[in-house]
């Protein structure tokens, strides 16, 4: 478990991105990426008939679609427990198997700090 006060302030910077992506939407999560120039990436669950996208997943589906190389960290707001397996997959896809994936809370709090796969 990691305490949001332990985090620096760019990796708190995308923990509160990512929960006001998921109040402002009105979606199940938010989440947020940093890619390796600094540039920050947010986005809420995608839920259509024809596309269903977790938060996270669209969030590096957007760093991709802009040009990004890497990731720096990631973060997803959410009520789950753990961060999906799929979700780590995307994240690793881009950052590498090192890339710090934050779990938050709904009210921002730092659950857990996993290793994207």
């Amino acid at each position: 478990m990691t305490e949001s006060t332990d985090l620096g302030p760019e990796d708190r910077k995308i923990v509160t991105l990512a929960r006001s992506a998921r109040a402002r939407n009105g979606v199940p999560e938010g989440a947020a990426v940093r890619d390796e120039t600094g540039r920050t990436y947010v986005a809420g669950t995608v839920a259509l008939d024809s596309l269903k996208l977790s938060a996270l997943q669209t969030a590096v589906a957007m760093a991709v679609a802009s040009g990004a190389q890497s990731l720096e960290a990631a973060a997803v707001v959410s009520a789950a427990d753990a961060v999906a397996a799929e979700d780590l997959a995307a994240v690793g896809d881009l950052g590498g198997a090192g890339t710090p994936v934050f779990l938050a809370a709904t009210d921002g709090t730092v659950r857990a700090s996993v290793a994207a796969g």
